[in-house]
């Protein structure tokens, strides 16, 4: 079966990764944080949960973006009563849900059942004096909450419960793993620590509902949406949240319009050229935060890129923000690689291990440059594990014939169709571990023939590549681009390096020997810096490496001599 924690590793695990029974296929489900996290079922129970888990991308961020709309945020004093607060809001509609958490102080995220619970507050709330500053008078979903008399309010004896809006240490996170009791068990409890949590998601949907407010003033029928890591099953805690301004239920309304005996349209202006109104769009939003959103700083306005982009740091939520306009292709590949994180949960345990481990030996980076990004490594566990026998996720091809009318999507010549109904796609009947899977990534890219072929998810093969980058990842949509065209040979050859390596340490290291002299093993002993952890050890490794690298070499040599020599005695 593919996960058999037990021991202080399930303790661990309790609370954030429920572990099912044995009629779960041996893999284990999410619980209700993670990224893959989704709005709480009305019914309790397992087929509750079940059902939830079903849900197709675009329900899950619906339901998302409308349970933003009913939040709001509050900055709170220090020492703050809860109970008192909670009794104050309640006083305009029922809370659904809230937490707190630490970001430049105390801020409480408040999410209503009716929307119209905001509009009673906001009616409720004063304007800040202007005696130091003069203020921009935009009301927004942003509150302060103040005493009026400190000192007379007596503060709650139990202490506030904080939720972690970052992950642990890489320190910390070792002490953990060198607790479990396997290798897949190590995977879980770092998927479990890294995965966005439920109230971090919150979060950012509340980030670009607050953004859309702003856009919404111009263009009343836009929406703001996070793409990328924050909703495909596979972002971080302490990312940034990548967002993007789309008109698709606009061009909706203008095709209704188009039905009956006449016709008749708005007056919009018109411009030479899509990239061009993309770029006034931005430029305008761009300014309206600089200028008059709370806690919008650093506003930076990338036109020229490729995608034009408006860059920004969020204060009240802490995230760094990236927002861009209908990336439609961006979209597709969030809810791809959101429909293979759901279909086994050993897919987003290895995507975490191998982004940590990766980003442990300086292999990624979170600045532009010529390592490999995270995007290219997912879509490098993707094809590995498109590649096991069985294979444990399908290709993208395969999925395409699974689509129906309503999943075909082409944009911009680009047939980007797949099938968004999960319960169409027959499960795995792969049982490899993760102890298993961990060791065969390493051994596959540390002797992938990195010169002759590339990585094709859509057909999950390797295939001849197209041209000369070191490394060579066809975009899953826009067949001729190559995401990771920017890795150069040095990074290259440095990966393929830290996989053989780390191939190594899993086949020879002897668990129980390292266990009894408290020496990191497993998961915990890859997350070390080669030669930090014990020089000596290290330098006696990387000889004895030397030596096996040398003998293979020479094997190798004396073969292909013996396979000349009979060749030459056949002619």
């Amino acid at each position: 079966m593919a996960l058999r924690a037990g021991g202080p590793a399930l303790a661990l695990l309790r609370g954030r990764l429920r572990l099912p029974g044995p009629a779960a296929r041996g893999h284990a489900r999410l619980g209700r944080t993670g990224a893959a996290a989704q709005p709480a079922a009305e019914e309790p129970g397992e087929d509750a949960e079940v059902s939830t888990r079903r849900k197709t991308f675009a329900e899950v961020q619906t339901e998302r973006l409308d349970q933003a709309e009913r939040t709001v945020l509050i900055k709170c004093p220090s020492k703050i009563n809860e109970k008192k607060l909670l009794q104050y809001l309640s006083s305009h509609g029922n809370v659904k849900s809230h937490f707190f958490f630490e970001n430049r102080g105390i801020s409480a995220l408040i999410e209503f059942s009716e929307k119209s619970s905001i509009a009673s507050l906001q009616d409720a709330v004063g304007i800040p004096s202007a005696s130091e500053h003069h203020v921009v008078p935009f009301k927004s979903r942003l509150f302060t909450f103040t005493l009026k008399n400190p000192g007379s309010h007596r503060v709650e004896e139990t202490p506030l419960h904080l939720s972690p809006q970052c992950h642990i240490p890489v320190k910390d996170l070792i002490e953990k793993l060198c607790l479990a009791d396997s290798i897949s068990s190590q995977m879980y409890i770092l998927l479990n620590e890294y995965q966005l949590t439920e109230e971090n998601i919150k979060l950012r949907f509340l980030a670009c509902s607050l953004v859309r407010d702003f856009a919404c003033a111009y263009f009343p029928d836009s929406t703001v949406k996070p793409f990328g890591s924050s909703v495909n099953t596979f972002g971080k805690l302490g990312s940034d949240v990548d967002m993007f301004l789309d008109f698709h239920d606009t061009g909706k309304q203008a095709t209704k319009m188009k039905k009956g005996p006449f016709e008749m349209e708005y007056q919009m202006k018109r411009l030479p050229s899509e990239r061009l109104a993309t770029q006034r769009i931005l430029s305008v939003i761009g300014d309206c935060l600089d200028n008059f959103g709370p806690g919008c700083v650093n506003v930076q306005k990338i036109l020229h890129a490729r995608c034009p982009l408006v860059k920004f740091s969020h204060q009240p939520t802490g995230f760094l923000c990236d927002l861009s306009v209908s990336n439609s292709i961006a979209i597709r590949s969030s809810e791809l690689l959101y429909i293979y994180g759901c279909l086994d949960s050993r897919v987003r345990a290895l995507v975490f291990t191998i982004r940590c481990w990766a980003r442990v030996h300086g292999l990624t980076n979170s600045a532009p440059g010529t390592w490999i990004t995270n995007f290219s490594l997912t879509m490098m566990v993707m094809f590995f594990l498109q590649r096991r026998s069985p294979p444990i996720i399908p290709t993208l091809d395969e999925l395409k014939e699974l689509a129906d009318e309503k999943d075909k999507h082409i944009i911009g010549g680009y047939d980007c169709s797949f099938v968004s109904d999960l319960r169409k796609i027959k499960p795995t009947k792969n049982t490899e571990t993760l102890d298993v899977l961990l060791g065969e990534f390493f051994e596959y890219f540390g002797n992938f023939d990195f010169r002759k072929n590339s990585i094709n998810l859509r057909k999950g093969k390797e295939v001849n590549k197209p041209e000369s980058s070191p490394l060579y990842i066809w975009n899953p949509f826009e067949q001729d681009l190559n995401i990771s065209k920017n890795v150069n040979q040095p990074q290259l050859e440095k990966f393929v390096a830290m996989a053989r390596e780390s191939a190594w340490i899993l086949q020879k290291e002897d668990k129980t020997q390292q266990i009894m002299d408290k020496e990191p093993w497993g998961l915990a002993a890859l997350l070390i810096p080669f030669g930090k952890s014990n020089s000596s050890k290290m330098k006696n490794r990387m000889k004895g490496i030397g030596n096996e690298t040398i003998r293979s070499l020479l094997d190798s040599l004396k073969l292909n001599n013996a396979n000349s020599q009979q060749k030459a005695v056949g002619k």
